[in-house]
């Protein structure tokens, strides 16, 4: 127990240079008091495979270190249009699923246990414990054996096989191929198999390892994360929202929908990994189903004695006892479980951003930003305090205009040009008395 508590030690440290100590603490922990099985499924493509295997093993290794395994389970399909071109069979699909001919399903089938072996022994070359599971796993029946062959449904999930490899504490790598109940091999779409999967472990994580990284926006930007409650619905709307990354949004929203609230997917390079699964920033894009977001604009509508638990538990520190009744608030945006909460009130000098408070256990999920945008879309004026070395702050200085520093605070605001205004706000900040005891 003690070697495994100090490669613990020694990892945080190594992290330290991507995040603070205590979020990969709170992280580890929180991953740690799962069940096994329901720590992550990771989603790994065949071009991952074939572009990226050093990385890929080197953080699936990594995660084992720390006392968590993954299930793992991989595609194959760059690999396996060129083995059949090499054979001279012509790929043809229809409605995007390969039709499989018994002669293309011996290669499917030889593929498949390359890939595999592949990757169980570069884990095993980098000091991880892999299993390799090639079969046993997805139950299935022909899918419509006229239009695509020997292509398979999975209609039942075993994981006797994967139990048997966790309780091993090795890391169980699973290919998509299916078998009827007669034992007939069927070919089974990767993406579907793992959809399967997870509704069989409904894991706190699905990861997607890719060579984007992530879902990207118009300009090509990363999109850090989404709150599907509250952005779905514009996101699906967007013009640049192309076919192929529309169909994973929709897949994501439907794969959630099925899960537990907690449950979220990750979409990063395996580089990243770590990165993603550790720090609150991320790297990659962080999808939760979320939460619907409540505006109130008086304190009536809210349940005051959650909000002020929320604001004191977010800064450590205790509210001024008369808080709501001297202070006039504009609108308040609050998370339907009282999670976050941006409070906005009305100030001779503009609006005035008085609280934006995160529960420590929604850092990291992408909650803040969410219902930080809703307070932007009515929102085209604003100006803040913030105390000097307050970690937020480099999230205020990606969100403003322009700051102003003073001896204690830091002025921040946005929308608004006109030096008098600006010398306004900074002056109400220097006098404005504070709102939170000690």
């Amino acid at each position: 127990m003690q070697p495994h508590r100090q490669t613990r030690q020694t990892i945080v440290r190594l992290l330290s240079s991507m995040a603070s100590a205590k979020e990969i603490s709170q992280y580890l922990k929180r991953f740690s008091q799962l069940d096994a099985k329901r720590f992550a499924v990771v989603k790994v493509g065949g071009a991952v495979l074939r572009d990226d295997l050093e990385a890929l093993t080197s953080s699936l290794s990594f995660l084992q270190e720390v006392g968590l395994t993954p299930i793992v389970l991989h595609g194959a399909g760059p690999q396996l249009d060129a083995e059949l071109a090499a054979a001279g069979i012509e790929k043809h699909t229809v409605n995007g699923l390969r039709v499989t001919t018994p002669e293309a399903l011996a290669i499917v089938r030889k593929v498949f246990q390359q890939s595999n072996l592949q990757l169980v022994e570069a884990l095993q070359q980098n000091g991880a414990r892999a299993t390799s599971i090639t079969g046993g796993v997805f139950e299935a029946e022909y899918l419509d054996r006229d239009t695509y062959g020997l292509v398979g449904e999975v209609k039942r999930v075993n994981l006797a096989p994967i139990e048997a490899s966790l309780r091993a504490g090795s890391i169980p790598v699973i290919t998509s191929l299916g078998e009827t109940p007669s034992g007939q091999i069927l070919n089974v779409n990767a993406d579907f198999a793992a959809n399967e999967l997870v509704q069989e472990l409904q894991p706190y994580k699905i990861i997607f390892l890719t060579g984007t990284g992530g879902l990207l926006d118009a300009d090509g930007r990363l999109i850090d994360s989404i709150n599907l409650s509250t952005e779905y619905e514009h996101l699906i709307q967007q013009p640049w929202l192309h076919g192929g990354m529309k169909v994973k949004i929709e897949q994501i929203k439907d794969l959630l929908d099925r899960l537990p609230e907690e449950s979220s997917v990750s979409i990063t390079r395996p580089a990243d990994l770590a990165k993603e699964l550790f720090t609150h920033k991320g790297s990659g894009t962080l999808v939760r189903r979320g939460e619907k977001v409540l505006k109130a604009t008086s304190w009536e509508q809210l349940d005051t004695a959650r909000l002020k638990a929320l604001i004191e538990s977010s800064f450590g520190r205790r509210l001024v006892p008369d808080y709501f009744e001297k202070t006039r608030l504009l609108r308040a945006y609050v998370s339907e479980n009282y999670r976050t909460a941006v409070i906005l009130t009305d100030e001779a000098e503009g609006v005035y951003l008085d609280k934006f408070a995160v529960l420590d256990d929604a850092q990291g999920e992408g909650l803040g930003r969410a219902v930080w945008n809703v307070m932007l879309e009515e929102t085209p004026q604003l100006f803040w305090r913030s105390r000097n070395g307050n970690p937020v702050n480099h999230f205020y200085y990606a969100e403003s205009d322009g700051c102003y520093k003073l001896d204690h605070w830091k002025v921040f605001w946005f929308g608004a040009s006109d030096f008098d205004r600006i010398r306004g706000f900074v002056e109400h900040c220097g006098r404005r008395k504070a709102s939170l005891q000690g």
